[in-house]
Formats: structure tokens, sequence, C-alpha cells
């Protein structure tokens, strides 16, 4: 077997191997005199057929096989023999395959890049810490208690922030419209559920009232059957509802709090913040440590890895669509190009370190990392034995605990400055209009 090797561009390289006629036309030969001992034909009795007559039916089929298989083993000998590392399938063109002819064919296919690790010492990470403290803890409280609070009725009229429970049917026209009819539907005033103009003419009303609401769907409305057209919906008042907080001890009782027992409440309440806490100061720190590793190295990236990740890129988004998928229009790559770009790009450098500094998945830590990842859950024996049950899901988690332990090497080296923070600075983050996530 003869092999050349021609960089074209970039990590693109182009393999032109030639193999002997010997090594196709013996084989298809005897996958020839195997035939011959199993075809049926009428005129010829079994295994007794003529190798002339297989060949002349089966004989290019047979070559053909032959042929791509010698393709695929002979390029795996060259690129073994060249000392080269395929970052992907190859695309494989035949040259010449005559019979009684050396075979030549050509392989074009991108290699690894050469990853030189730079020197973590220039990174600079912002590293926030924070404290849940009891205004934190009561904050929370307040917020489950609101969460968790029953809708009681009251003997009055309805204002903002009440529950009203309705029925309601919707004409245009006097003619009734698709999603325009409800039963016993529950609506909190204020919140802007409803189209505009709807709520408002409900506050003021109580318990038994009968009225129409009148309302103009909005131009932009998503059904274009009633985008713009004049409503009129009969509605029928059931109750009106407040809220009422529940007490500490009813908060305990409807969590599930052994022996509705408050110290036990606020003890796995914090707890609980206290890991979220550092769940988000760890990601916001493993984000910035990933960000400057791309962005600190420079290499080219495989095509063919660039296009399986975009391809995978595409499948999630299309998944996020869910039956409506079928109707999209193809996503262009470019939509994925550059996110998919750095992925691959910090996979190569977390691969780089991890071979360079011989880290290895410890078995205690993945341990560890399947109870954190289990901790979330009501039942997280179940959890870890469905990870430890499959050898995939299992690798999985080993990969995490790999990652993990790059970030805290890169981190050591790093350049860290601590800011102190509040607990709701850190899991409430405010946007650039001043605005949270819940606010916007």
């Amino acid at each position: 077997m003869q092999v050349s090797v021609e960089t074209t561009t970039g990590l693109e390289r182009k393999l032109t191997v030639a193999v002997e006629a010997k090594n196709i036309d013996d084989v298809a030969l005897v996958k020839m005199k195997e035939l011959a001992k199993t075809q049926r034909m009428n005129g010829f009795r079994p295994g007794k057929i003529p190798l002339n007559v297989i060949k002349k039916r089966f004989g290019e089929h047979v070559r053909q096989d032959v042929i791509s298989d010698v393709m695929q083993r002979s390029f795996y000998e060259a690129v073994m023999q060249e000392k080269l590392q395929p970052a992907g399938p190859p695309k494989i063109e035949p040259v010449s395959m005559k019979e009684g002819a050396d075979l030549e064919f050509i392989a074009t296919f991108d290699i690894y890049p050469e990853v030189k690790l730079q020197d973590f010492s220039s990174i600079e990470i912002e590293k926030s810490t924070a404290e849940v403290g009891d205004e934190d803890l009561t904050k929370m409280l307040d917020t489950l208690k609101e969460q968790q609070s029953n809708w009681v009725p009251v003997k009055r009229k309805a204002k903002t922030e009440d529950q009203v429970v309705i029925d309601f049917v919707g004409t245009i026209a006097g003619e009734e419209f698709n999603g325009g009819k409800a039963d016993n539907f529950e609506l909190v005033l204020g919140q802007s559920q409803m189209i505009p103009g709807f709520e408002e003419q409900l506050e003021g009303t109580k318990a038994g009232d009968e009225l129409e609401v009148n309302v103009t769907f909005p131009e932009d409305y998503q059904n274009k059957d009633v985008a713009g057209k004049d409503a009129v919906f009969k509605t029928t008042v059931h109750s009106v509802n407040k809220k009422e907080a529940l007490k500490l001890g009813e908060l305990a009782e409807k969590l599930g709090i052994e022996d509705a027992s408050i110290p036990t409440m606020k003890a796995d309440i914090r707890k609980n913040m206290e890991r979220e806490l550092a769940q988000v100061i760890t990601t916001k720190v493993k984000q910035q440590v990933m960000d400057a590793l791309v962005d600190s190295h420079e290499f080219d990236i495989p095509n063919a890895m660039l296009e399986q990740e975009i391809g995978q890129q595409k499948q999630q988004a299309l998944q996020q669509f869910g039956a409506n998928a079928a109707n999209l229009p193809d996503l262009p790559n470019e939509l994925f190009a550059e996110k998919a770009t750095r992925r691959v790009k910090l996979g190569l450098i977390v691969g780089e370190i991890i071979k360079e500094n011989k880290i290895t998945a410890d078995k205690d830590r993945v341990k560890s990392k399947l109870e954190e990842l289990a901790s979330v859950y009501e039942q997280p024996e179940e959890v870890i034995n469905y990870y430890l049950s499959d050898e995939n899901r299992l690798n999985e988690v080993e990969q995490l605990v790999l990652e993990d332990s790059v970030i805290e090497l890169v981190q050591e080296k790093a350049k860290v400055n601590e800011t102190s923070c509040t607990f709701d600075e850190l899991m409430n983050p405010k946007s650039d209009d001043g605005k949270t996530a819940e606010e916007s």
C-alpha cells in the first residue's frame, strides 16, 4: 500500500492511497467461490454452479463490496501509518477501480488541531461571596407563604388582586368563536391575563352578578380570525376570593415538614437557600473560566466537529418547538455558528487540559456528584440507581466531574477577585433596565 499526504487548507488533509490489484481480486474471488456453494440457479445442481456464471451475475456487486471494505480498512491503516488523527469521517473518492489494475482513492478529512495551552495566571475572575442572612430567610418564608396561600370567598365587590371565578361566552357580531368560552375560570384581577379591558370591567362585581364585557381584540392578536374585532363576553360571576396568607405552622404542614416543626422548616429552607447560592456562585465562576479559556486560545477547529455541533444545536432548537417543528423552515447554520464554534473550541481546550494534567474522574468525586444531583429529588436513592444502572448515564456524571476538576485547576492558577454582595443581589440580579428577571 502506497500513501501520500497533502495539506490543503488549515486542518484539511488529502490522503492518496494505492492498493495492489491482487488485494482486491483475490478477496473478490474468494467471495465468489463462497457464493457458488450457496446460490441456487435453474439448470445447476446446488454447489456446482460454474465460477464464470457466478462472476457474470454477481461479480460487479461483489467487487464493489470488496472495494468499499478495502478503502475503509486501508484508510485507517494509512492514517495510523502517517500518525494522523482524523477529527471526523473522511470523504472517500475512488480514482481508479479497474479490474486487474491497482485501486487508487483519495480520502479528504480534517485532523485535530494542536492546542497549546496558555498560562492560566493571566486569567482574571470575579468571584462573588454572600451568605444567607436572617432577613433573607424571612423574605423567603414570606414568599413561600404567599405562593402557598389559599383563596377564600369574600362578600364584597371585587378589586385588583382579587380572584374571580367566572363563566363566559364570547361572541363577535352575535356568533360564538373558538376559544371564547370557559366555565369556572379562575382569574386574578390586575395581572393582565386577558385581553385589554376585560379585567377592568370585572372590578366592582360581586358573586351572582351577570354582565356583558365589551372588548376589542388587538390587531396583532395571535388568533387572526378575531384580531382587531369587537367582541362581547356574556359573563357570570360565581365568587370573589381574596388571598389569605398562611401562618408559619400552616406553611410547615403544607410543605410536609415532619411534625409541622417551624424550626425544622426554617433549617431545611436555609439549607436549600445555601445550596442554591453555592450553585449560582459556582456557575458564575465556571462561565467566566470557560469564556476566558476560549478567548485566550487561538487555533483552527475541524469543520466536521463544527458541523456536528451545529446539527445537535438545530435538533435541540427544533425539539423546543415540539409538534410545530415540522412546519418550520430549515434553520440556517449561521444562527448556530458562533455558539457552536465556541463549544467545539472549549471542548478541545478542556480535553487538552485533562490530557496534559492527567485528570481522572475520581470514584469518590463521582459519588459526591451523584449525591449532589440526586439531592433535589424526593427519592434521591432512585435517582442514584438510575445513573448507576446505565453506563452511558454514569459516563455523563464522570464528564461533569472531569469538567469541574478542570475549572478548579484553572481557578487555582488564575487571579481571583472576591466581591462581597447580598443573597438577593446574587439570586435576583437586575438587568440593564434595573429590573429583575421576575419583574421583566
